[in-house]
């Protein structure tokens, strides 16, 4: 799994527990809902900036949105040495 593909899963899971539209979400953040979208779906890389803006509007350290990216990663890599 990406790094891309693993924050798009987490940023999808923490917008819908706040049942946030991605529109909510971008406004929230100033930034455009197609480019939330594309993260969401793993097609573009979040600035270190832009992880900061989105953490705060989901109301998380961006702290522990990176650790929970991080988990994705390692728990595809567990899977995948598995099979």
């Amino acid at each position: 799994m990406k790094i891309e593909q693993a924050f798009g899963i987490a940023l999808r899971k923490h917008r819908k527990a706040l049942l946030l539209s991605q529109e909510e979400l971008a406004h929230r953040c100033e930034l455009d809902r197609t480019f939330i979208s594309l993260l969401e779906r793993g097609q573009r890389k979040p600035t270190l900036n832009t992880i900061f803006t989105i953490s705060k509007s989901l109301n998380i350290k961006a702290s522990e949105l990176i650790q929970e990216v991080e988990l994705l990663i390692d728990e595809n890599k567990e899977n995948s040495n598995t099979n």
